[in-house]
Parts: C-alpha cells; sequence; structure tokens
C-alpha cells in the first residue's frame, strides 16, 4: 500500500471522512453505555462540550491522545472506540 500525502488544505477523503464517522459513532455508542453526558466527558478530558460533539458527529478529528481520555473516561478500551 502506498503513502499519499495530501496537502492540508485538501479536505480528506470521503472514505477517511466516512471513518471518522463511523468512529464518532463508536464513541457515542461507549458513551451513551457508560450512561455519561457529553458534557460530562467533556469536563472530564477537559474539552469544551462543542468540541467534543464535533468529533462524536464526525466533523472534527480527534487526536491520539484525545481518544486516549475518551475512552479512559468512558470506561472502554481505546480499542473498542476505533474498530
Amino acid at each position: 500500500m502506498s503513502v499519499v500525502s495530501v496537502p492540508r488544505s485538501t479536505p480528506p477523503p470521503e472514505w477517511v471522512l466516512a471513518r471518522r464517522r463511523q468512529i464518532g459513532d463508536q464513541i457515542r455508542g461507549a458513551r451513551l453505555q457508560a450512561n455519561m453526558t457529553q458534557e460530562q466527558v467533556a469536563h472530564a478530558i477537559p474539552m469544551d462540550r462543542a468540541s467534543y460533539n464535533r468529533v462524536e458527529q464526525g466533523h472534527s478529528s480527534a487526536g491520539v491522545d484525545t481518544l486516549i481520555l475518551i475512552a479512559h473516561v468512558i470506561g472502554v478500551p481505546l480499542a473498542d472506540l476505533v474498530r
């Protein structure tokens, strides 16, 4: 598999955006299973709720550190969020 260099001004390919939405859905499902609100998770990370919401909606990508924090706060393995 070859690595494609994408300039920052170019939006990611559609398959990347679709995968980002899928990860957001998995985060949302894990959060709801843990009976937590977006506000509770965002506060514990810390991140503002609007930014956290954009991650769950797949409109914004989260860095690895943020994903690790989300998994920790929700109480699931990181792998469960990105499968």
